[in-house]
């Protein structure tokens, strides 16, 4: 209960305190590119269903019929805009509105694609238990995930077999281990790296 009052106190004065800054970047990408402000994406959520997650649109219009993982900070999908928005986690502010939904905390697991969830082994589904997260254990852990792909001969392979066993022991040490506290120390934590990054 204390986790969700946070999660809703929170994001509403996130929404209200950054909606100017919402509208400064929204039309600031579109400005560098063709395409939505916002990029919609449905993820596998809370109880394994399906939501739809909200994020400031990063990348080319359809890239993601290119490939749905991303490979390196610098792949050319990316807007000029968009290397920004990624480096300072500003593209993914829109989720507050998932906080506000109920669709997502502010930590927990990330989000995964359905397509990814597919291979989890039945007994790591125990990680849908729990609303997903902006950021998270597995989040800080894996944060140069994109670098990690990118070096990668075979970038899927390498994100089915290596990447998602690792999160999944990550989650469910979080879910173990979580608190009120500990959620405050992530979040800390995520702050500390994003600005010193």
């Amino acid at each position: 209960m204390i986790k969700r009052i946070f999660d809703i106190v929170f994001s509403c004065l996130g929404l209200i305190l950054l909606a100017p800054v919402f509208v400064v970047l929204a039309i600031i990408i579109k400005l560098d590119s063709k395409g939505p402000i916002l990029f919609i994406q449905a993820r596998v959520g809370f109880n394994n269903q399906d939501f739809n997650i909200f994020k400031f649109r990063t990348m080319q219009m359809e890239s993601d019929k290119k490939g749905l993982l991303t490979l390196g900070n610098k792949d050319s999908r990316i807007t000029k805009v968009g290397y920004f928005l990624r480096r300072y986690k500003i593209d993914e502010f829109p989720q507050l509105l998932n906080i506000v939904i109920g669709d997502m905390s502010f930590v927990g697991p990330r989000p995964e694609l359905r397509k990814y969830v597919n291979y989890y082994p039945q007994e790591d589904l125990s990680v849908l238990s729990v609303r997903p997260g902006i950021t998270g254990l597995a989040s800080i852990e894996f944060r140069n995930e994109v670098e990690l792909l990118k070096a990668a001969k075979d970038p899927e392979t390498y994100f089915i077999e290596s990447i998602i066993p690792e999160k999944l022991k990550l989650n469910k040490l979080y879910i173990e281990k979580r608190s009120f506290w500990l959620d405050l120390k992530l979040i800390i934590i995520t702050i500390y790296r994003v600005l010193t990054k």
